[in-house]
């Protein structure tokens, strides 16, 4: 009896031992500092302390990975994932055509986004400002065809608390041709880039500026198209003032950007390369490279402090994620 009872013990220690190790594997937090990033089975978040600052939807999404939730300093969230009124707006995602095969919009055989692998899952500082990141590896795929179009790889980080007020998002993404593709040419509608849709109150009366000071080309209704360094946006968000910028590189293809935007029926703010005029070709030997930031306030804020801030981004150097505290995380949920 004593040898059943013990054998009965290590087997019930070895049935605990691998519920840890299934749980560690299913929820992966990498920390260092104040700020902290969390990987799980469909999400990334990342925190700053007990606050969220951002999470990243990445398999349980039908077509295209993104952002669905991102946090100003006091806690305000202002994306809005797949309202009723637009399914395909996923918070904020970047999407665009791809040999005439549709990624932006769901309604009719769209291409996908499929995630691979995170190469990289990493929290460090950059200038003394702690930052939570991960890249990931994404296959552009014509789902009817299995086709490969087109290869990603998306660095996105986001900036801890510092003397600017803001939550900074970092939007890095490298397009390559797939194997022995010569070729892929970028095209779409005019709002077709890296767009945000935003929480349903700030549909009321958003004010938008951009760094022209200019109003720009007017599209059709209140649809505009105007280039400038960034371009801003202040409404209230569940009756908090807010403000949202968005940079765009000056070493991005066609700077300064083509930025779209609109505020009825509804607010939207979308960096754009003017693909419905100019559509673009990548070659396999010519890779895209595109970097964009995203920057939250609380409250209200003059141009000249939205201006300050980017001229700090652009200064900085291209963020690389390397893991600081474990480096192999290649097959960290990978596709499948």
């Amino acid at each position: 009896m004593k040898g059943i009872t013990a054998m009965r013990t290590h087997r019930s220690v070895a049935f605990a031992l691998l519920l840890v190790a299934i749980f560690a594997a299913s929820s992966k937090s990498f920390a260092d500092g104040p700020v902290r990033v969390t990987t799980e089975a469909n999400v990334v978040s990342i925190h700053e302390g007990s606050s969220p600052l951002l999470r990243y939807a990445y398999r349980s999404v039908p077509y295209k990975p993104c952002v669905q939730q991102l946090f100003t300093p006091g806690g305000v969230n202002v994306l809005r994932d797949s309202p009723a009124d637009h399914k395909h707006h996923h918070a904020l995602m970047y999407a665009v055509s791809v040999d005439g095969l549709n990624f932006w919009e769901e309604q009719k055989q769209p291409g996908r986004q499929m995630h691979k692998v995170f190469s990289d899952v990493t929290v460090s500082t950059q200038n003394d400002v702690p930052h939570g990141g991960f890249t990931e590896q994404l296959d552009w795929v014509n789902p009817e065809t299995d086709e490969l179009l087109l290869n990603e790889s998306r660095t996105i980080a986001v900036y801890g608390q510092d003397d600017s007020g803001a939550t900074l998002l970092s939007w890095q993404s490298s397009f390559t041709v797939p194997g022995k593709k010569e070729s892929a040419t970028l095209s779409g509608s005019h709002y077709f880039g890296l767009g945000m849709r935003f929480v349903e109150t700030m549909d009321a009366g958003p004010q938008i500026r951009n760094s022209s000071g200019r109003p720009g080309e007017i599209v059709r209704g209140s649809e505009r198209l105007v280039r400038a360094r960034w371009c801003a946006l202040a409404a209230n968000a569940d009756g908090k003032p807010v403000t949202v910028a968005m940079f765009c590189h000056p070493d991005n293809l066609r700077h300064p950007t083509h930025w779209f935007t609109m505020t009825a029926p509804f607010a939207y703010l979308s960096a754009t390369m003017n693909l419905h005029r100019e559509p673009l070709k990548i070659t396999s030997d010519e890779p895209l490279r595109l970097r964009y930031a995203v920057a939250l306030w609380d409250g209200s804020v003059e141009d000249s402090q939205i201006d300050r801030l980017y001229r700090r981004w652009v200064e900085d150097k291209p963020l690389t994620v390397v893991n600081s505290r474990e480096q192999n995380h290649s097959m960290l949920y990978p596709s499948g």
